[in-house]
């Protein structure tokens, strides 16, 4: 296979996998990025902030001037928790949306451009010009590598980390169980330090399991007496331990605690928010790998453009 035809080949993967990244992305479909956030005032606790969090337009200076304020009074798990998180979760959500348009517009014209100029190329149009393509291939393959890297890594640590605000989904294994009991004591199954609340809460990456979308058997489930009697809210599990126990728990003497049957799904539109993060991410590598052909076959056109 030609060099020229490997170029043209690589423009073409670009331009397929991003018209394919715009259709499915989760910010440009619009399934995420509206939100509200509620943080405590950093010198008075009682008083909570209720903060508009959309990602495209999210004042992550504010979280940011929360956490300098918050670093005079707090320490520990609850500085870090709470508003080193907080302004973390906003930068990372608002370069993820940045960056989503950003590198899905670039890599969708220089895949156009390239794959254009590749063609005439290879239908021996305007030949003397291949050394230019092949510099023009490797300017736009570093720079599409850049920003599609750049969104792959935003894209996972927003995906295996964080959660909608407004929509906040409570961990559970795929029977709905999200505590157990040991001894006399029921034990939240997610429990991970004092301070971090989130670890209760299902994260993006998470959301793609059955047990957070409609499913058939779990909901059959709790005709058992054994599991709908042994239900809670999955809320009251807060804490290392479970404090107020209902007397159903303990009447039954349940061994597992499940979620509520209203609050099992009916629909499967988190699984949709899932895929759409983890197509998005898988694509964006491949776009990486073919920018990097694109890249590494225009610097050898540009070197040697008689071999197209």
């Amino acid at each position: 296979m030609s060099k020229g035809l490997i170029f043209f080949c690589c423009a073409c993967a670009i331009l397929l996998f991003t018209i394919i990244n715009i259709s499915v992305g989760p910010i440009i479909s619009g399934k995420v990025g509206d939100d509200t956030v509620q943080i405590p005032k950093p010198d008075h606790f009682e008083t909570y902030l209720n903060i508009d969090f959309s990602w495209g337009t999210a004042n992550c200076q504010y979280f940011s001037d929360l956490y300098d304020k918050a670093k005079k009074i707090i320490d520990g798990d609850t500085l870090k928790y709470l508003y080193e998180w907080g302004k973390n979760e906003c930068y990372r959500k608002k370069g993820m949306h940045d960056m989503e348009y950003t590198s899905f517009i670039f890599n969708a014209v220089i895949g156009f451009v390239c794959g254009l100029l590749g063609l005439l190329h290879l239908f021996d149009v305007k030949k003397e010009y291949v050394s230019k393509t092949g510099m023009i291939g490797l300017i736009c393959g570093f720079i599409g590598f850049v920003f599609s890297f750049v969104y792959v890594i935003l894209n996972g640590l927003v995906y295996t980390n964080y959660y909608d605000h407004t929509n906040i989904i409570y961990k559970r294994d795929s029977d709905g169980v999200f505590a157990e009991k040991n001894g006399n004591d029921y034990e939240c199954l997610y429990y991970d330090s004092p301070s971090n609340f989130h670890s209760f809460y299902a994260k993006y990456s998470d959301l793609i399991q059955k047990q957070y979308n409609y499913d058939k058997d779990l909901k059959d489930s709790y005709s058992d007496s054994k599991v709908s009697g042994c239900s809670m809210a999955p809320s009251s599990c807060d804490d290392e331990k479970i404090g107020n126990i209902p007397s159903n728990i303990l009447n039954n003497n349940c061994e597992k605690i499940y979620v509520r049957l209203d609050d099992l799904e009916d629909r499967i539109t988190n699984k949709d928010i899932s895929d759409r993060f983890l197509t998005t991410l898988l694509l964006s590598l491949f776009v990486c790998l073919a920018n990097i052909g694109l890249g590494i076959f225009g610097f050898l056109l540009y070197r040697t453009p008689g071999d197209f």
